[in-house]
């Protein structure tokens, strides 16, 4: 007769030092050996970060995740990353989430049902099967990735939304464009398109808060949703900046608002916000708009390079969900799988997983 195997329990680790938990987590490493792959994305908190095999941003991540070949895939993000992690991988692997509460509160801003109300009150005025592309950034449910698979859509990340809208406008004359507005406006407004043929979709009114001439009218629909760590730089900490020193460069997140991207010079994904401040000269300025432990993390990065790199707001912004992966979470996860217990598992339906694949891999062709 088979002995069950013994679940730790988290509570056994919650009060653990942060430094042992380390020593853990590396021994449990060890000895998982390639069967264990951990992924963390660049906002992940330091002492998680320094134990990642892979990382990188959400494309970045979504193409690893398709490519390792280990059987566990703990995934040190939020809840929609491992999601794209189980959909992209083979169904032997396992995706972990090492604490089930890291959500992201821009993708909890559009649910599936608020898409589908949209969906139909817009039939009101035009037909959206024939009219309109849906697209989801990657910050998103898996069961909004496959609607927007089911209705011939497509998912997009930071590094490709203008490119994906493009491929978009080619298949239909408008596009849905959720969660984050802010995204979706300045890769719009890369495009060339007017604000005015960008509205906001209110998902708390009826029709989204449009007139039958604005939807008739609109190239993309904006949801209303953001993300609460870009909302906090604004303009004026741009301007601050400029005054103190003339010769600084600005580079920001496109899910900052529409403004501070205009003030800024540069603007991209984390994944570019780093290549382009290695790329540049030594004794350059920046001034980033990003969250606080990428920019932590470049700070020290080029500092031996002469770089001296500043986060945009006086304010402390940090990615409060991601941060829920501590030490004591990764080292109870890893040693669960040491002992043959997996837990947190992140298992996407499957037929919502196919749909969802669908768009992830429009995506990724076109990538």
């Amino acid at each position: 007769m088979t002995m069950p195997k013994r679940v730790f329990e988290f509570e056994q680790y919650d009060q653990l030092e942060d430094e042992m938990c380390a020593q853990r987590i590396i021994a449990a490493k060890k000895n998982l050996g390639k069967r264990a792959v951990i992924l963390a994305h660049h906002y992940q908190r330091a002492d998680v970060y320094r134990h990642a095999d892979l990382t990188g941003d959400s494309l970045k991540l979504s193409f690893l995740a398709a490519q390792t070949d280990a059987d566990y895939l703990v995934f040190c993000g939020v809840h929609f990353m491992a999601e794209v992690a189980d959909i992209l991988s083979s169904p032997e692997q396992v995706a972990i989430l090492p604490d089930l509460a890291a959500g992201c509160s821009m993708a909890d801003m559009a649910n599936l049902s608020n898409v589908e109300r949209a969906w139909r009150e817009i039939s009101e005025i035009i037909n959206p099967d024939e009219t309109i592309t849906p697209v989801t950034y990657i910050n998103s449910a898996a069961d909004l990735k496959a609607f927007c698979g089911e209705h011939n859509g497509i998912v997009c990340t930071s590094s490709n939304a203008s490119k994906v809208l493009q491929w978009s406008f080619k298949q239909r004359e408008k596009a849905l464009f959720f969660p984050d507005q802010h995204l979706g406006r300045w890769s719009g407004h890369q495009l060339g398109i007017p604000l005015e043929e960008m509205p906001v979709w209110n998902f708390d009114e009826p029709m989204g808060g449009l007139t039958p001439e604005q939807i008739t009218k609109a190239k993309i629909f904006l949801w209303k949703g953001h993300c609460s760590v870009h909302q906090m730089f604004q303009p004026q900490h741009i301007i601050r900046f400029r005054n103190q020193y003339p010769d600084g460069i600005v580079i920001s997140h496109p899910e900052c608002n529409y403004e501070v991207c205009k003030a800024s010079d540069y603007v991209g994904s984390t994944e570019y916000i780093i290549k382009t401040i290695a790329a540049a000269k030594s004794g350059t300025r920046w001034l980033v708009g990003t969250e606080l432990n990428l920019v932590s993390r470049i700070t020290e990065e080029f500092k031996s390079q002469g770089k001296i790199v500043q986060f945009m707001s006086p304010m402390v912004c940090m990615c409060s969900t991601m941060a829920r992966i501590d030490p004591q979470h990764l080292a109870w996860t890893l040693e669960n799988l040491v002992n043959g217990n997996i837990v947190n598992q992140i298992k996407v339906p499957l037929e919502e997983a196919k749909q969802a694949r669908l768009a992830l891999d429009r995506m990724l062709k076109i990538s």
